[in-house]
Formats: C-alpha cells, sequence, structure tokens
C-alpha cells in the first residue's frame, strides 16, 4: 500500500478526523455561549444549542470529505434555504467568522490550515447574508 500524502488526504483527515472536527464544533458553540462579544450571533440561535452543534459538526464532517453525516440524517444541506428564518447580516456573518477562528486556534488547528478553511469559510458566511445592513 502506498503512502498516503498531505495532497492526497481529505480536508476530514488533515484536520484530524472526527475528534478534531467535534473538538472544533465544541468550542465553537462554548465561545458563542459565553462570550459577550458573540451576543448577537447567540440570539440568532434561540435557547438551546445542541441542535445546531450536532448540525454543524455533521454539515463539516461530510463537507471536510468525511463521512457524510448531514445528508444521512437530513438530506440536502440546502444552506442559504435552511438559513432564511434567521436574520442574517454583516454582523452575524462576521461574528460567526470570529468564532469560528477562535474556535480552530483554540484547538490548535495549523496557521496555514486556518487561513484555507477560513476563505472558504467567509465565502459561504458572506453568502448567507439574507438581510440589510
Amino acid at each position: 500500500m502506498a503512502a498516503m500524502t498531505e495532497e492526497s488526504k481529505t480536508l476530514y483527515e488533515v484536520i484530524g478526523g472526527e475528534a478534531r472536527v467535534r473538538a472544533m464544533v465544541d468550542r465553537f458553540y462554548d465561545l458563542m455561549e459565553l462570550e459577550p462579544e458573540f451576543q448577537l450571533l447567540r440570539s440568532v440561535h434561540g435557547p438551546s444549542l445542541e441542535n445546531a452543534n450536532d448540525r454543524l459538526f455533521k454539515f463539516l464532517s461530510g463537507w471536510m470529505g468525511g463521512p457524510d453525516l448531514y445528508q444521512q440524517a437530513h438530506g440536502h444541506p440546502r444552506l442559504r434555504m435552511r438559513h432564511m428564518p434567521f436574520a442574517i447580516g454583516t454582523q452575524e456573518r462576521d461574528q460567526w467568522l470570529r468564532c469560528m477562528a477562535w474556535a480552530m486556534e483554540d484547538v490548535g488547528i495549523d496557521t496555514e490550515l486556518r487561513v484555507r478553511l477560513m476563505n472558504s469559510f467567509f465565502q459561504t458566511a458572506d453568502w448567507m447574508r439574507n438581510k440589510p445592513d
């Protein structure tokens, strides 16, 4: 069996698999709950973060090339459609991105990989905006 190179690995494998994706998502929601700077973002989520935490973990698992848990449980992600009930503007987008950047740093994701992920996350988060500023 040939040795697996970094280029042939999925993002899921590069980041560290299920445990690392779970740690990142858990830290993301911990920060959202605990840090006052994410109060607006937190308010969009309702009383419990458990469902959002589970869905983000499942989504990122498949999006990064790991098990497609979200699609197995919920069907096609249809991200924009599923987020339409929530008012998402520039502030919410920016808080989401800042919270995710902090979470990735806290769980020790390599700087180069964080930059790569943040570029992708920005494109998606910006596309999710659905209210005027």
